[in-house]
């Protein structure tokens, strides 16, 4: 049982687990494998019925149960969100918990942020959301919290030895339906103020986060138009992922014909927010870090604020600029909540829109709570939100640009792509995959977490150098293994 060992140490950010097995027993019992393409850096995540199914959720339950009892912990929440097979792999989860001697909170349907509220709470040993995120529809996963810190990397990789062993924790444990959506609902009105006089169009894209903004909306004043906003796993409209412009087209027009000042979008599990002002034009996250910025400085001059390695560099700048401590840091939801422990950072950020408020919140990302505190930017602003909008740094770049790239060879391009450069002395950071610097800009390229495609994305002064940072871009990628097709933007 070596694998445990590692384990069995309580999480040093958080004090609530004790090194102690509460006199669990664990049985040898039947193993299992794990497909090793869906233990991913921040959770789980695969094709359901390809190469993750309900006999794997159960399993995960199994190893993950035996890793919160022999820390001595009890209770988990489970929650999910709306794709159709989520339900079946909630229960297999569920019934794998159950049997390591957890008392299981079933908090339902709903998106992810909720299930984290209910941990943090709660005050919890742990939760699971049962969630695919911005993948399609047939993809699905869970993400994991030990306490109240994110569980990933390596600690998700020892949930695959505890499955081949199949040394698990036994007991007898229960599953308590909770209901947490109302008091959820009340805590995110904790930090609204009043919009009367903003007009705000919402699309949760039939989404997890649907159901939460239908009744949020009630209650807040102003005026709201919703679409989308009837939970369905088939995803009718669009795609939830407010990263691809295309699936921002309904959002734009709603805000067009209905004279919004903004409208908001939100990715599946509703823990990524997409923003469109009044003139359709697209406000990514590493921009509405510099309003959240701006704001969170001026009650913690100095603190640090973190964005990951695809944010803008006038994010950076502008966050020294206002007195701020700016941190480049990997992308990742479960990495950036990471680093916001080890930094006491207030406040960060990704471009693909997870924003996470340790500022008068919880740390971890939520896109409904994002938007609270953006209306309350704009009620509170003397100009309009377009004026709020239009005084925001406009750099010249290029949104995620994404190379379908398989599974198993995407990580080995980019790390070519970083020894070739390294060869040619060129100028880079390497905390996630290469972000090279030239005189014209900057580009990246790492692997997503998430999808079988590589990420990438430019910047420049001008359009001139951003089509040369292009062609530089794919030209590594061309020389060092990259066949696929290349996408324009």
């Amino acid at each position: 049982m070596e694998f445990y060992q590692d384990i069995m140490n309580p999480n040093p950010r958080d004090s609530s687990l004790k090194n102690s097995s509460l006199g669990a027993e664990i049985n040898s019992g039947q193993s299992h494998k794990f497909n090793k393409a869906i233990l991913r850096e921040s959770d789980i995540r695969g094709i359901v019925g390809e190469n993750l199914d309900a006999t794997d959720a159960y399993y995960i339950g199994r190893s993950f149960g035996s890793v919160v009892r022999l820390c001595g912990g009890e209770t988990v929440a489970v929650g999910y969100d709306g794709r159709l097979s989520s339900p079946g792999l909630a229960h297999a989860l569920a019934e794998g918990l159950k049997h390591c001697g957890v008392q299981v909170l079933d908090i339902g349907l709903g998106p992810s942020p909720m299930l984290y509220y209910a941990v943090h709470s709660l005050n919890l040993h742990g939760g699971i959301m049962v969630t695919g995120s911005h993948n399609p529809a047939e993809y699905n996963g869970f993400k994991l919290m030990l306490a109240q810190s994110s569980f990933y990397g390596a600690e998700i990789q020892k949930l695959e030895k505890i499955a081949l062993a199949g040394e698990f924790v036994t007991g007898e444990g229960r599953v308590d339906p909770t209901v947490i959506l109302p008091e959820y609902i009340n805590r995110l009105l904790q930090d609204a103020i009043d919009f009367s006089g903003l007009r705000v169009a919402w699309d949760p894209g039939n989404g997890a986060a649907a159901e939460i903004i239908c009744k949020l909306t009630k209650k807040l004043k102003g005026t709201h138009f919703l679409i989308n906003e009837r939970i369905d796993g088939t995803f009718p409209a669009h795609h939830p992922d407010p990263t691809v412009p295309e699936n921002l087209a309904q959002l734009i027009e709603t805000v067009r014909l209905n004279n919004c000042d903004l409208g908001i979008a939100f990715d599946g599990d509703g823990d990524r927010i997409g923003v469109v002002d009044s003139s359709g034009r697209i406000l990514w996250g590493d921009q509405l870090m510099q309003l959240f910025a701006k704001e969170v400085l001026m009650e913690s001059p100095g603190a640090p604020i973190i964005a990951d390695v695809k944010a803008s560099q006038s994010l950076f700048d502008e966050i020294s600029n206002m007195g701020g401590t700016p941190i480049m840091w990997k992308t990742g939801h479960s990495l950036i909540k990471s680093k916001m422990a080890e930094t006491k950072a207030p406040l960060a950020g990704e471009m693909s829109g997870h924003i996470f408020f340790a500022d008068k919140y919880y740390g971890f990302d939520d896109a409904v709570y994002a938007a609270i505190r953006l209306l309350s930017i704009l009620a509170k602003s003397s100009t309009s939100a377009t004026e709020v909008f239009n005084s925001l740094p406009q750099a010249v770049n290029t949104p995620e640009i994404r190379f379908d790239c398989p599974e198993d060879e995407k990580k080995a391009i980019v790390d070519r792509v970083r020894r070739s450069l390294k060869k040619s002395n060129a100028n880079m950071i390497c905390i996630d995959g290469v972000r090279v610097e030239t005189e014209n800009g900057w580009w990246l390229l790492r692997a997503s977490n998430t999808q079988p495609v590589l990420v990438a994305r430019c910047e420049s002064t001008n359009q001139t150098g951003l089509k040369i940072l292009f062609a530089e871009l794919t030209t590594h990628l061309k020389q060092n293994g990259y066949q696929g097709t290349i996408p324009h933007f």
